[in-house]
């Protein structure tokens, strides 16, 4: 199975990264710190598994790898559950502060003393499906309307499960770009709350929270993993998971942080296409691709700005690599334990298994037998009758 991932198909460019700060000043210490004390605290809150796949690193020549599963968090299927939550949470709590001026606390908004007033807010957000599902939970726990926007690609399965929420789901044509610039005007008329994950020009804070509130994954990765690993390939997308990882691993590890190699499908690299040209860049969606999760053009300029001091590497791969991945994770090597993995969170696995299997650029990542990856596993089978399909086949 390992001879599917071909070197061959994948592009690859070493960035020359710009030297700054923005590790700890575009999201700070304190907002990782106040992120998690308010996510520790939610009902259901657990540390996802850190699995190590040393039978499949040992095929790969390579020390160890280590799968951050992120399928349980808080029953929702991924990571998200950790951003567009909290992210909510604190918009509410701007939104009451500017009407009240007065500080509410997050713990007065859960446990429902300003239903009253929340309920007359509507949070909106543009979605492939698991940033959604997090915002309608969160909406939900903290008590407000909530408008969820989805492009025509996105999954029945995936609606429901926003649906479910209470959220009022809103199917448009085109693709993600399409809805995130259709959910801007839309709450521009309405007067709604966009919480993105994704920012723009005088749009920064709800972003930040949800870079923040996926902190908690990181913080649980340093707890647990010591001594740091060598190398971290994260997921591309609008660039919001992989500035947040990187960001809280350099605050937490300093110099001694893992190299970061970023992964996109090749037909949304827009990272990629930004490194290539050294400035903010997007791409044209002609095709979804099957990572549905990544499917993003236009990168987010607040996780560029972190991108472009920390990423070493971008690598684009091709949508063939995912199937197999995700049933090799599902029917492991060895003694490696069985995961559940969506269509998005293999990126990282898919690369590694290409790049170890390549002299070339094993020598161009500085990948050898010692080296320790650390990858991001950003969602469980969040699509049922999909993840089924494709094992399946």
């Amino acid at each position: 199975m390992l001879d599917t991932f071909s070197a061959d198909t994948i592009k690859h460019v070493s960035y020359a990264r710009h030297t700054g700060e923005a590790f700890k000043s575009v999201i700070t210490p304190q907002d990782f710190t106040d992120a998690s004390s308010e996510i520790m605290s939610w009902e259901g809150y657990t540390t996802t598994p850190l699995h190590p796949l040393k039978s499949l690193a040992q095929q790969l020549d390579l020390d160890n790898i280590f799968y951050k599963d992120e399928g349980p968090r808080f029953g929702l299927g991924s990571f998200k559950a950790l951003g567009g939550a909290y992210a909510a949470a604190r918009v509410l709590q701007r939104e009451l502060y500017n009407k009240f001026d007065k500080i509410i606390s997050l713990s007065d908004l859960r446990s429902g003393k300003y239903a009253s007033l929340t309920k007359a807010i509507t949070l909106v957000s543009a979605t492939d499906g698991n940033h959604g599902r997090s915002l309608a939970w969160g909406a939900k726990k903290f008590g407000a309307d909530c408008k969820i926007y989805i492009h025509a690609e996105v999954s029945e399965e995936r609606a429901k499960a926003m649906r479910y929420f209470g959220a009022d789901v809103i199917r448009i044509d085109g693709d993600y770009d399409d809805s995130v610039r259709i959910t801007k005007t839309n709450a521009e008329e309405n007067n709604w709350f966009i919480v993105s994950d994704t920012s723009w020009d005088n749009y920064i804070q709800p972003p930040t929270d949800v870079m923040a509130g996926y902190g908690v994954m990181t913080n649980e990765i340093t707890q647990e993993l010591s001594p740091p690993p060598s190398h971290v390939f994260l997921q591309g997308g609008v660039g919001g998971l992989a500035a947040s990882v990187c960001a809280a691993l350099r605050q937490k590890w300093g110099k001694a942080s893992p190299r970061v190699i970023i992964v996109e499908p090749d037909l949304a690299s827009c990272l990629y296409a930004s490194a290539m040209k050294d400035t903010l860049t997007s791409v044209q969606i002609t095709e979804e691709t099957i990572m549905a999760g990544l499917s993003c053009g236009e990168p987010s300029p607040l996780a560029w700005n972190i991108l472009r001091e920390e990423a070493s590497d971008f690598l684009s791969i091709p949508d063939m690599f995912i199937a197999p991945a995700m049933k090799l994770l599902a029917k492991p090597i060895g003694n490696d334990p069985a995961i559940e993995a969506g269509e998005s969170a293999v990126a990282g696995l898919a690369a590694i298994i290409a790049v170890a299997q390549d002299a070339a650029l094993r020598n161009d990542l500085r990948i050898d037998k010692t080296s320790r990856i650390l990858l991001i596993g950003s969602e469980g089978a969040t699509d049922r009758a999909l993840y089924d399909k494709i094992i399946s086949s």
